[in-house]
């Protein structure tokens, strides 16, 4: 599978897990998606720990310090599965994987050469150095009750935006 088809196939199954998608053309374009996926005025956590996270930082004048103060997070992703549509979200280089789970929208960039074409392909990168921590997220959170009474947002983000770069 090539990279275009990794990226179609990821969308593809992220959108059935209930994720916004959004694939941009280039990352000149990844300011105006954020534009219109926050809304203006809410509090966002977003670390300024990568290049994509620094560039669009000054987006948010309600930027707060501490994810656990955010309505939102954006941030960029350790990577992602095509074959489930999920992401993945490791705890690398001072990330805390709980800032896109405690607040109530996560907003994950990903970039295109970090779409694994399976799951074994994502292990197979970390097996020489695993992270501390590694969620997987496919789609926002949900749960049932015994009745089958679905909940939204119980345990974790009740929204899940995905951006492709």
């Amino acid at each position: 599978m090539n990279g275009e088809e990794r990226v179609r196939l990821f969308l593809e199954n992220a959108a059935k897990a209930a994720a916004g998608t959004h694939l941009l053309p280039g990352p000149e374009a990844l300011r105006d998606v954020l534009a219109g996926i926050v809304p203006p005025g809410v509090p966002v956590y977003c670390p300024g720990l990568t290049a994509a996270e620094e560039a669009v930082a000054d987006l948010f004048p309600n930027r707060v310090a501490d994810y656990a103060d955010a309505a939102a997070t954006v941030e960029e992703v350790f990577g992602a599965v095509a074959e489930t549509g999920t992401l993945a979200c490791a705890s690398v280089d001072g990330r805390a994987v709980q800032a896109g789970l405690l607040p109530a929208h996560h907003v994950a960039i990903v970039r295109r050469d970090r779409i694994f074409a399976e799951l074994d392909d994502l292990f197979a990168e970390v097996v020489s150095a695993p992270p501390t921590n590694l969620t997987l997220v496919t789609g926002p959170s949900r749960t049932a009750d015994i009745e089958l009474t679905l909940a939204i947002g119980v345990h974790g983000p009740e929204r899940l935006d995905i951006i492709v770069v």
